[in-house]
Formats: structure tokens, C-alpha cells, sequence
């Protein structure tokens, strides 16, 4: 899914979005859409234009035309990045009456191997536009723990069914047998806790357990996409 995509597929989303590297996100009905991956497209420009100005005399009039020709090349990277992520938020938020991410630790994860296509991705950048699009259109925004086991729980009999290593892509449920892509599963277990979380904030009745999807809030049962 690209970029210029994004409004008709989500009409069938109850507002859980699993974000990753893999994908960018993947929604709940299925959804998956692409990492743009922004800046490792123009590593070889700005490795061009950073060696060029490595090059250049300081305090020449050069330097500084290859120092602005580097900020343009990152401001473009920049540019690209944040019209992708309003263009998909936009969609997201006005076809939900609810949206929910989980919580994840972005700064922790810019501590690991993984740094720089957590920063490509720009996952802080897009969580602030859903909640202040939701503000806008009266919509529900929702964070989830990041510790819930949202890839181990079958999203349509609520059976916990152990880790999973990240190559496992797909797995079927030992319980129920439904077969369950590995990031809509977590999606719709995402939707179910951020549901779980408003009842139960409406209700005074606190924070939930760990539990996830009890099979009437899981969505469909079916294989997933």
C-alpha cells in the first residue's frame, strides 16, 4: 500500500494499528501499509552531498553552498516523511471513531541496532498527529502497554499461545486452529485492549488485566490476510 492509498482501505479497521519496520503499519482489518523508508532512499545523496562538503575549505564560500545543499537534502528527507504521515493519519482518524497504538518505548529502541529505521520510521512524530487529528474530528485516541503480549494472544479465542520468534510471520492457534498473520493478530489485539481500557475507564473499574481478545470483540475469525 503507498503512500497516495490509504483512505478506502481503512474503512473496515476497528482502530488497532500495529507499528513496525517491516511495515510501516498494519491495521486490524488486515491493512498492511509500506515503509516508505525515507532517509535509507537517499543515503546515497546525502552520503554524496556530505562527502562533498567534507571536502570544501572551512570558512569558504563553497563550504557553506555544500552545507545548505546538505540541509536541503535532510529538510527533503524531512518533508517527504511528514506528508506521508499526514496523509495516512488523516485517513486513519476519519474513517475510526476510535484509534489505538501501543505505547512503544522509541527512545529505548534508538539505543539498539535498530536506531536508524526507527528514526526513518518516525513513530513519536505520527502517534502526535493521530491523537491531535482524533482531538480534531472527535475521535477516540487510545495507548496500550507495550509490554502486552499482543503477538503471543490468539485474537479470536483469546488463548494465549506462547512467544514467537520475529522470522515467525504467520502461526496457527493450538486451541482454536483460526491461523493468524502475525501482525493483523497484533492489531486486533490491539483494538480489543484499547476498547477493554476505555470500558473500563467509563466504568471506574481501573486498569485491565493482561488478558486480551475475547472472541466477540477479536473482529473476524477467519484466516488472516
Amino acid at each position: 500500500m503507498g503512500p497516495g492509498s490509504h483512505t478506502s482501505a481503512t474503512r473496515n479497521c476497528r482502530g488497532g494499528i500495529d507499528l513496525g519496520l517491516g511495515h510501516f503499519a498494519v491495521l486490524d482489518d488486515g491493512t498492511k501499509v509500506s515503509a516508505p523508508r525515507f532517509l535509507r532512499r537517499a543515503e546515497k545523496k546525502l552520503g554524496k552531498a556530505q562527502k562533498a562538503l567534507s571536502r570544501k575549505q572551512k570558512g569558504s564560500s563553497n563550504r557553506e553552498e555544500a552545507r545548505v545543499k546538505v540541509a536541503r537534502a535532510h529538510a527533503h528527507v524531512a518533508d517527504a516523511r511528514r506528508d506521508f504521515h499526514h496523509k495516512l493519519s488523516t485517513a486513519i482518524i476519519r474513517e475510526n471513531q476510535a484509534v489505538t497504538v501501543e505505547d512503544l518505548s522509541v527512545k529505548g529502541l534508538a539505543r539498539t541496532p535498530l536506531a536508524k529505521s526507527v528514526h526513518d520510521a518516525g513513530w513519536s512524530a505520527f502517534t502526535r498527529m493521530l491523537e491531535y487529528k482524533a482531538a480534531l474530528y472527535g475521535r477516540e485516541f487510545r495507548k496500550v502497554s507495550r509490554w502486552a503480549p499482543t503477538s503471543q494472544v490468539c485474537s479470536a479465542c483469546g488463548v494465549k499461545d506462547g512467544p514467537k520468534p520475529l522470522h515467525v510471520r504467520e502461526w496457527t492457534c493450538a486451541a482454536c486452529g483460526t491461523s493468524h498473520d502475525r501482525d493483523v493478530n497484533a492489531a486486533r489485539n490491539i483494538a480489543a485492549l484499547g476498547r477493554r481500557e476505555a470500558q473500563n475507564a467509563r466504568g471506574g473499574g481501573g486498569r485491565p488485566a493482561p488478558a486480551l481478545a475475547a472472541a466477540s470483540e477479536a473482529g473476524s475469525h477467519s484466516s488472516a490476510a
